[in-house]
């Protein structure tokens, strides 16, 4: 099975058996990697990273990923490429072809990457677009099966806005056939489009799916609760109104006690005292810092499976 020359914008690009590939290449790199060996499948080839956002995960893991792989990457920020405004994005798109054998693309409108995947003659990755994150995503996985075991029939409570990390993470366990909750203030739920796609998904591995309004009525069985901040970059003018929508929309000792010895995942950066408690995120049940580092073993994985 080749994913060579294959784009990766939404989770649902991949099929559950690839998914599962990138997650088995990934923890084998990380095992060789920790064990001292070193796999440089990509020598010769170059990453080009056009960014949008500043980042701190995303654009360390993507270069130390390509390092590592025996690969270089070149990072352009917006100041450099000014995507949709100094220049088109088809255009851009075209004339980097021309330099990178594989582009990641962290973006504001999802519209953005997609237009790069349109137009440009090599794999594009979503390193995050405002519709989704999907390399968070893979990250995720490998953090739960690492922590749980088989993700068939595993319980992830996400409590907190229906945003681009909830799509994805919700897409990636119907993939898998692990169960999907939501607990988020009315108005904030996941898109009715995302809910229609996980439904499809599940039809071919049984994940289920439920939504709430109060993060306790999801918590019983939950086997990994997850959150994010309650207002990502972009809107900073909405913080006030979310501040109040969200208030009890916090992963404390008290909620994660309601599982089935629930783990705790955070994409970060957290806003401790929001949306999760200090302590919880330095307790045994953290797998946060975890999932950080699998960031950067989930994207070997999926460089080394799509770049030509």
């Amino acid at each position: 099975m080749s994913l060579r020359g294959r784009n990766f914008v939404n989770v649902t690009d991949f099929s559950n058996r690839e998914i599962e590939q990138v997650l088995e290449l990934g923890l084998e790199l990380k095992t060789r990697y920790q064990a001292g060996i070193r796999d440089e499948p990509l020598r010769g080839k170059t990453l080009g990273m056009l960014f949008q956002k500043p980042s701190l995960r995303t654009r360390a893991s993507f270069e130390v990923a390509m390092n590592q792989l025996g690969g270089n990457a070149l990072y352009m920020g917006p100041a450099e490429v000014g995507m949709g405004e100094r220049e088109a994005v088809d255009d851009v798109a075209m004339v980097v072809s021309g330099y990178f054998d594989v582009i990641c693309a962290r973006t504001f409108g999802h519209d953005i990457v997609e237009q790069l995947a349109e137009h440009a003659s090599v794999p594009v990755i979503n390193a995050l677009s405002a519709g989704e994150h999907p390399c968070q995503a893979l990250a995720d996985l490998l953090t739960l099966r690492e922590w749980r075991g088989d993700l068939r029939g595993l319980k992830v409570t996400y409590v907190g806005d229906g945003n681009n990390v909830a799509i994805s993470l919700a897409l990636a366990c119907a993939k898998v056939g692990a169960n999907f909750a939501i607990a988020a203030p009315n108005g904030f739920d996941l898109p009715e489009e995302c809910v229609e796609r996980f439904k499809q998904e599940a039809q071919f591995t049984g994940s289920k799916i439920e939504q709430a309004n109060t993060p306790e009525e999801v918590a019983p069985g939950t086997h990994a609760f997850y959150t994010d901040v309650w207002t990502s970059m972009g809107q900073e003018e909405e913080r006030e109104r979310r501040l109040k929508a969200f208030e009890g929309f916090c992963i404390t000792e008290k909620l994660c006690a309601l599982g089935e010895d629930a783990i705790v995942l955070h994409c970060l950066p957290a806003h401790y005292g929001e949306e999760i408690e200090h302590d919880v995120t330095r307790g045994p049940r953290s797998a946060i810092w975890d999932q950080a580092h699998n960031r950067l073993h989930a994207q070997k994985a999926l460089l080394a499976l799509v770049t030509p």
